[in-house]
């Protein structure tokens, strides 16, 4: 005989609309209960065993330059587990390091698992390194990566159109001779905000000067170590700078200040994500801020929809927008 949910209401002494209210991975359940509801149902074999009751949140590393030298992942992560557990769903945290020998089994154990669906953190990710996560069996969506595949559900930062916006408040504060602190490592979402910089001066007809373009490590220390070492060249310097990230731009900042030059007087810095110690660096720095916190959320939210069934026939790519944060490091001339 199929058990039904007032048989289980019996069984664990909870109400019918908690019970329903658990399942479905409704707000207003406690955590403790919904995890003895769901055991109750999968031991009873009202609910079946590969019914997804797991997010597994995949952080790719190609080489960890990114993910490990930066906070900006806490604050997306967090929100990540805030909505898990909104939801209903256990999280799980998982690392894929492509450099593993074991990765490509790693990840069809991920993918395979039953009674999770996964999310890949994939900053790192380049181009090709999406393919061992093509036709996945489990519901799948990839955080903060643009992939010209139509297949991929999504959640990513606008990059480029953020950086051409940054990059605009430059020239209108009268920069004609704008930099570009480029970080060495040339993950897409830093060629994408190279291109909205190169949008950006092509739309006020203002040339790009490649000798104003500076490599540098993505690392705080890095940056700031390879600034270093340019500036004990005596180059001729833009008047602004627009930096692919924040870790650059406080790296050079530290190496300008080291070597002289004054902030913002000498040359302005721009940079991008809104790292916590930007606002109180000295100057403080002004950039863009990305709702990443909520990009965890979002991507949670997508992932649930397919679990449950809304808009499978879909495949959906959500661009989540920075806005500038005006602060000290950005003179008008």
């Amino acid at each position: 005989m199929k058990v039904s949910i007032r048989d289980l209401s019996k069984m664990t002494g909870f109400s019918p609309a908690t019970i329903s209210n658990a399942l479905n991975h409704k707000k207003g359940v406690n955590k403790d209960t919904a995890e003895e509801i769901f055991r109750i149902a999968r031991e009873t074999g009202y609910l079946s065993a590969n019914a997804v009751t797991k997010i597994r949140l995949v952080i790719f590393k190609k080489n960890g330059r990114i993910i490990e030298d930066t906070p900006f992942f806490q604050s997306l992560i967090e929100g990540f587990e805030e909505e898990c557990r909104r939801l209903g769903y256990e999280m799980v945290v998982s690392r894929a390091d492509q450099r593993n020998p074991e990765y490509l089994n790693q990840v069809r154990e991920m993918l395979s698992e039953q009674g999770a669906a996964v999310v890949v953190l994939a900053t790192e990710m380049m181009d090709g390194d999406l393919e061992p996560y093509r036709n996945a069996p489990c519901p799948l969506v990839i955080l903060d990566y643009w992939t010209e595949s139509m297949e991929f559900n999504a959640v990513l930062i606008n990059n480029a159109d953020a950086a051409r916006m940054m990059t605009e408040h430059l020239l209108d504060n009268g920069h004609k001779e704008v930099g570009y602190l480029r970080g060495s490592f040339r993950i897409k979402g830093f060629r994408s905000r190279f291109v909205g910089f190169q949008t950006a001066l092509k739309k006020r007809k203002v040339p790009y000067k490649e000798e104003y373009t500076v490599t540098l490590g993505t690392s705080l220390n890095s940056a700031y170590q390879d600034m270093l070492e340019y500036l004990k060249t005596s180059p001729k310097l833009p008047t602004a700078f627009f930096a692919d990230n924040d870790m650059i731009a406080l790296g050079a900042m530290k190496a300008l200040r080291e070597m002289g030059y004054r902030i913002p007087e000498d040359v302005s810095v721009a940079g991008f994500d809104d790292l916590p110690f930007s606002e109180i660096s000295t100057p403080a720095l002004t950039t863009l801020r990305v709702p990443n916190r909520e990009m965890g959320k979002m991507a949670v939210r997508r992932i649930s929809e397919m679990i449950e069934g809304i808009g499978t026939d879909a495949v959906i790519k959500t661009q989540v927008c920075p806005k500038i944060v005006y602060r000290n490091t950005v003179k008008k001339l």
